[in-house]
């Protein structure tokens, strides 16, 4: 399996809907920054999150691991940071991608498009839904069912997304029963 790495993003929405479980079936092992686990676990315990004890519960299983950046790796995240005018935490997560030549996970537009420019391939969570249904993880009908419960967490697609993310489903499915 391919070396992943996740921002907060992805490990948010799925863990809301309950299908954190997608990424461990996919990758088996997610790496993260040490800042994203905080942003994603601590904090979110901190504030009462619920999706945040199921990503936390993953963290003690073992199969999302924080993976710590030295002391120069910090300092291009730094520079990176300022450059770009992202989080520290945003830019610590693309050094440690291109550090492992990782894939990199994200829902962030800008932050993937800069991830990009490091020559990093990104997939955000609809790139991921679909991957689980080629893989048989799920079913159409799960995936639409997926799709409308993230819309309901205000990670909602725009009509366009919404259409094309549905036409490749069912692309994916004519495929599958070829």
């Amino acid at each position: 399996m391919p070396t992943v790495v996740s921002d907060s993003g992805p490990l948010i929405h799925l863990a809301q809907i309950n299908r954190l479980w997608i990424l461990q079936k996919l990758f088996g092992c997610i790496l993260v920054s040490s800042s994203v686990r905080v942003e994603v676990v601590d904090e979110g315990i901190r504030r009462g999150c619920p999706d945040a004890e199921i990503v936390g519960k993953a963290f003690e299983d073992g199969w999302i691991k924080v993976e710590t950046l030295s002391a120069r790796a910090l300092e291009q995240a730094s520079k990176l940071a300022d450059g770009e005018g992202i989080s520290h935490a945003d830019a610590q997560v693309i050094i440690l991608s291109e550090k492992k030549k990782a894939l990199f996970l994200s829902d962030d537009i800008a932050l993937s498009k800069i991830a990009e420019m490091y020559g990093l391939k990104t997939w955000d969570t609809w790139n991921m839904l679909l991957e689980a249904l080629s893989r048989n993880l799920m079913t159409v009908t799960e995936l639409y069912v997926t799709v409308n419960e993230l819309g309901k967490k205000k990670f909602r697609l725009n009509e366009k997304q919404a259409s094309e993310i549905l036409q490749a489903a069912e692309l994916i499915e004519k495929q599958r029963h070829k």
